[in-house]
């Protein structure tokens, strides 16, 4: 991508030079890589983690295979470039793709699911056994993904709030809100006692969610993304009472890079890769790499490029 352009440029470069043995680093040839909405806002310098540069390589995983064939997933959030043939990155940012995990999946969901799996194992502290979460957005792709990953980690009451009610009772959750318009309307009288809070929505809806809770113990509340500002860009930001931080045992957290980093995620990989293992199908396109373009500002169901 160039500076002032929207959409990348599919284009001819030469292949990066193989690594010293000593460098740190390990060539791949990239098999497949996702176009999440971290990489569009990356691209675009809208993201808080965008690089200044001007000209630049979208892209921050993928899968590739290393050149004795082994299949690893990959991290390249501080080089980017994952949309290209071949790309160098560091040997300690990749892992072993379990055996049977498709490279299509791994590319596709291992983003949206850091959205869930990093609040619970990173920003969470002293969950207790068959903990109980609140999901506001679980309708979303990412917060669809948080629910087999909280029961995966050792929740027993999974809750989601969001605004289709068929959806929701699709989902196998064990209760649900649906989020009224306007959202101070919404009854959260039936989410009782939750222990954590995972939050894709932000805006008014977390201070009417506070002012109605009635806890009996710790709930600790996660933010991890702002859905409410997409329609309404004041719902990037809050107004938070103090009676709410004084009536109730609240932990307000945020969850993202910059709160925790990648020596965590590092931590949790291979489990995290294991537990997309025993997730069912999901829906993912697929495009080639030359396809950018045109595919770049595609909408609908999350997007993975191959060579």
């Amino acid at each position: 991508m160039t500076e002032g352009s929207n959409s990348p440029k599919f284009t001819s470069i030469p292949k990066p030079p193989q690594p010293d043995a000593s460098s740190g680093l390990v060539q791949l040839k990239v098999l497949a890589t996702g176009l999440h909405r971290l990489v569009r806002s990356r691209a675009s310098g809208k993201h808080y983690t965008s690089s200044a540069t001007a000209q630049r390589i979208p892209g921050v995983d993928g899968v590739g295979e290393t050149s004795d064939g082994q299949k690893v997933f990959f991290l390249c959030f501080k080089e980017g470039g994952s949309f290209a043939e071949y790309i160098n990155v560091p040997r300690s940012d990749t892992w072993p793709l379990p055996s049977g995990l498709d490279p299509i999946k791994a590319a596709g969901l291992v983003n949206p699911t850091l959205s869930s799996w990093m609040p619970l194992t990173a920003r969470c502290d002293n969950l207790p056994k068959d903990f109980s979460v609140l999901i506001m957005g679980a309708t979303s792709a990412s917060g669809r993904l948080a629910v087999p990953l909280a029961r995966s980690l050792g929740a027993t009451r999974v809750i989601g709030c969001a605004r289709n009610e068929e959806v929701l009772k699709s989902m196998g959750l064990d209760d649900h809100v649906v989020l009224q318009d306007p959202v101070t309307s919404t009854d959260f009288s039936r989410v009782g006692h939750v222990d954590v809070i995972l939050d894709y929505v932000y805006g008014p809806v977390v201070i009417h969610l506070f002012k109605s809770m009635k806890p009996t113990g710790r709930v600790q509340y996660v933010h991890i993304g702002s859905v409410a500002s997409y329609s309404d860009p004041s719902a990037l930001e809050i107004s938070l009472p103090g009676s709410v931080l004084r009536g109730m045992d609240l932990t307000v957290r945020g969850s993202g890079m910059g709160s925790w980093d990648l020596r965590a995620v590092g931590k949790a990989m291979d489990r995290l890769l294991q537990s997309l293992s025993n997730i069912g199908e999901a829906k993912i396109g697929v495009k080639k790499l030359e396809e950018v373009e045109t595919a770049w500002h595609q909408v609908g169901d999350r997007l993975v490029f191959v060579p």
